[in-house]
């Protein structure tokens, strides 16, 4: 998918963030767009960045976790615009909290988002892309490569949209099914996931937050037009930033071992109990 004039993209998660950037930068190239969020007001905002370029766009309310209201949503798209040439399950949330201390429904928001929002999206969208030979893009994370303090919910939703989205690439390939699938691992890029995260016990969450803020120097639209190029090339796996190259080679260098490397340079947050878990 070299050209996207015309193709049908759809964007979940797009009222801000990535899939905002993706949704304009895919509508200045001629796409036609079905973009998605449960933010309305970011969603009416997205919509609008997009309306004055050369693509069509609707915005449609969807709740990624809501099975049955995702597989509505490729009921409509199919009947609004006839076909879905690329899918991009991008909604995300995060949260920053201990295994220890964590809320039990905070986990459960978390995957729920992030990997089922996946999941829905895959499978309620696959007839639609097998029929128009489309590409299949499912947005994991940098911590889809490798765990990290304090991500455990984050690290788990994360690493398995990479298994999941793996899977369905071999599945499809052997089936010989003609959609093309990536999976895409951004490292810190500057959208509003650490304003969102939730952040059970953590009493320095704000300086958390403004570290992260201070240290990430790439862009939403920057990422947006790497994962483009990554889908014109075809790549099974797409990284975005130096940060997700150099997890992705610290992993494969040190194997098991680099939890233990990874550990030791890490500062743990403070915990609500004043301690910082072990």
């Amino acid at each position: 998918m070299r050209d996207f004039t015309d193709r049908v993209a759809v964007v979940t998660g797009a009222g801000s963030g990535i899939g905002r950037a993706l949704a304009v930068e895919l509508a200045a190239r001629g796409a036609r767009l079905a973009v998605s969020d449960v933010d309305d007001e970011g969603l009416r905002e997205t919509v609008r960045c997009c309306a004055g370029l050369d693509g069509q766009v609707r915005g449609y309310r969807l709740d990624v976790t809501d099975r049955a209201a995702v597989l509505a949503h490729a009921e409509r798209v199919d009947a609004d615009f006839g076909r879905a040439d690329l899918v991009v399950n991008n909604a995300g949330v995060t949260l920053l909290a201990s295994v220890a201390d964590g809320a039990w429904e905070d986990l459960e928001w978390v995957m729920n988002v992030d990997f089922w929002g996946v999941v829905h999206g895959t499978r309620a969208f696959l007839p639609l892309l097998t029929v128009s030979r489309g590409h299949l893009v499912n947005v994991s994370s940098v911590l889809g490569l490798a765990g990290a303090p304090m991500q455990s919910g984050y690290n788990a939703a994360k690493f398995a949209v990479r298994g999941f989205t793996e899977a369905v690439a071999q599945e499809l390939r052997a089936d010989g099914v003609p959609v093309r699938v990536s999976c895409v691992h951004p490292g810190r890029i500057r959208t509003n996931i650490m304003r969102n995260a939730r952040n059970d016990g953590l009493r320095d969450y704000q300086a958390v937050r403004e570290h992260f803020e201070r240290s990430v120097d790439i862009s939403a639209e920057y990422a947006a037009r790497a994962i483009l190029r990554g889908v014109a090339r075809n790549r099974a796996r797409i990284l975005v930033g130096a940060d997700a190259y150099r997890t992705e080679i610290l992993t494969r260098l040190l194997g098991p071992w680099y939890p233990r490397v990874a550990a030791g340079r890490v500062r743990r947050p403070v915990t609500s109990t004043g301690r910082r878990p072990r």
